[in-house]
């Protein structure tokens, strides 16, 4: 090999050490914010569905989903945002808009139908979108995705979370708890 060939091998090896190195830091561990997001109550988003119970009024009760732009369409008054609230925020928006010329002291309640899905990819045995269950973990959420593959790193997984309306991805162990709306992926082991 010429002394230009050497020169050219080397600085491939080089480089390709350098994006080696550089795949193994890329992720950092969740930041805090992960695991204060799962303490804080729970934020609504698109996908959820809710039961939506006004006292007396059976025309008014029902179940809603929350749509793609983050509004439920509700009846008598159109479309609430919905996006980032509480359940007890939602529910004292909707009834302070029905105080407005509809009901006089309106009562409502409301609990979550169904939860918006988490979804899993990666090295599972089948990648996909999944229920959320509250109180889930990643082992939980990898085992409904039909385990790991021979090939995954089995003691930690990459999370994608929406905290306070910014998308962050972390690395947590396999016994974080996760939720709705999260991304997991289980990466492939080095060795």
């Amino acid at each position: 090999m010429s002394t230009a060939g050497k020169k050219t091998a080397r600085a491939f090896a080089v480089a390709l050490l350098s994006v080696l190195a550089s795949a193994c830091t890329s992720y950092q561990p969740a930041p805090k914010a992960f695991s204060e997001a799962t303490i804080q109550p729970y934020r609504l988003d698109s996908g959820d569905r809710l039961r939506i119970n006004v006292f007396e009024q059976a025309a008014l009760s029902g179940t809603y989903t929350v749509d793609q732009a983050g509004y439920v369409a509700f009846p008598l008054i159109g479309a609430v945002p919905t996006r980032g609230h509480t359940l007890p925020e939602l529910e004292g928006m909707i009834a302070a808009k029905l105080r407005q010329g509809y009901l006089r002291d309106p009562d409502v309640t409301i609990e979550v139908d169904r939860y918006r899905s988490v979804f899993i990819m990666g090295e599972v045995g089948q990648a996909g979108q999944y229920a959320y269950v509250p109180g889930m973990t990643v082992q939980n959420a990898i085992a409904v995705a039909g385990g790991f593959t021979p090939r995954a790193n089995q003691a930690s997984a990459d999370i994608t979370r929406k905290i306070n309306g910014r998308i962050i991805t972390g690395r947590v162990p396999i016994t974080d708890p996760v939720l709705a709306g999260d991304t997991i992926y289980v990466r492939e082991r080095l060795f």
